[in-house]
């Protein structure tokens, strides 16, 4: 083992041990060259002690090049970077294999998009007709209210509980009316994705 200071003496007991090794006769000896916990290079034969693997080293041939480079271990921080790219890409894998086995081209996405975003144009057009329904139900029973306070007469308990229950089912249909308007945008946004992505893979 050589223990290197200053870069002069670095070069001269370098050149001195390689040359060493080659007068042994042993043309597969190869050095380890790694920093110990004092900051000091060290060329070792024997390979590098466990406690300085991790910070990793690099492998000399008998002519003193460097033949391979061992990176330091990942800290714990980028070994949990990388499971979560890892994760990330599996995840974008499976994704593209679904998307390849459901789509052949970006015709047939496009296809399913006019089919999905007609779906929905068509429940909110019944949403709405039906509002309108409701409100001309709605306006006969308040003129039958107002026919009943005319005749100075109360209105009667039936005709409200039926105008609550027509207002309270017009406020359903425009909640899913506008759930429906969030799904088209949604699905629109979705397709939209799915053709850029499909164009890209069938581009590769």
């Amino acid at each position: 083992m050589l223990k290197l200071g200053a870069a002069g003496l670095c070069l001269s007991l370098g050149l001195g041990w390689i040359g060493s090794a080659q007068a042994d006769d042993s043309p597969d000896v190869v050095l380890y060259r790694y920093v110990d916990s004092r900051g000091v290079t060290v060329l070792d034969r024997q390979g590098v002690p466990a406690e300085y693997s991790g910070k990793g080293y690099e492998v000399l041939n008998q002519r003193g090049r460097v033949v391979q480079v061992v990176p330091p271990a990942p800290t714990a921080d980028q070994a949990r970077e990388a499971q979560v790219a890892a994760q990330a890409a599996r995840i974008q894998s499976e994704a593209d294999a679904q998307l390849t086995h459901l789509y052949s081209s970006v015709i047939d996405v496009d296809r399913a998009r006019t089919r999905k975003l007609a779906e929905l144009d068509a429940l909110i057009s019944v949403a709405q007709g039906n509002i309108q329904n409701l409100k001309a139900q709605q306006a006969s029973l308040q003129s039958q209210a107002a026919d009943q306070e005319r005749a100075g007469h109360s209105v009667q308990q039936s005709l409200i509980d039926q105008m609550t229950d027509l207002q309270d089912q017009q406020q359903n249909l425009k909640v899913d009316i506008l759930r429906y308007q969030t799904a088209r945008q949604q699905a629109d946004a979705e397709f939209a994705q799915d053709r850029a992505r499909l164009q890209q893979l069938l581009s590769q």
